[in-house]
């Protein structure tokens, strides 16, 4: 997915959604932050979005230009309506959104994860896809350990997963 078919989206489920603000919660809220994202990071065709202040619209938003629609046959990448619950992110991370707000989104605002947030979600995730995607992160140095650290002691997580994603995190910075 590119940055432009993200603001695509953006557009299309705040019209769904009349909602003025979609947050952006998948690998592609990458393209907030970094726009010009390296191109094994854009390998994903879907962007998880809801509708920040009306949440309850995101299957609205799936139905319309989700996974097998007519948005997706003609454009060839979708939306999928998730919840605000579908991915566990560090204490503060609303205040670290990057916000993608210009003419191609119609003045509606997307509110994409910071690249560490969103890093800590896929390793809680911590499917082998979303270990590919860190790694290609770590790669191309747009992560920090220390950060990755400290933002995981922020996450509401059992203190044995948190031990398991440390470690995890620890290997994955020394190789």
């Amino acid at each position: 997915m590119q940055r432009s078919e993200l603001e695509h989206i953006i557009r299309a489920s705040g019209d769904i959604a009349r909602d003025d603000e979609i947050v952006i919660i998948g690998s592609q809220s990458i393209l907030g932050q970094f726009p010009d994202a390296p191109m094994r990071l854009l390998a994903s065709m879907e962007a998880d979005v809801y509708p920040n202040h009306r949440p309850e619209l995101a299957n609205e938003v799936d139905g319309a230009i989700g996974e097998g629609s007519s948005f997706h046959e003609l454009h060839g990448y979708y939306a999928q309506g998730v919840g605000p619950e579908t991915a566990v992110l560090p204490s503060g991370w609303k205040d670290r959104l990057v916000v993608v707000k210009n003419e191609n989104t119609n003045g509606i605002a997307g509110l994409c994860l910071e690249v560490h947030d969103l890093a800590i979600s896929k390793f809680v995730a911590g499917r082998s896809k979303d270990f590919e995607f860190i790694r290609e992160l770590i790669r191309h140095e747009m992560v920090r350990k220390e950060i990755m650290l400290t933002r995981l002691s922020g996450a509401e997580l059992q203190d044995a997963e948190r031990s398991r994603i440390s470690s995890k995190i620890e290997t994955m910075f020394s190789n």
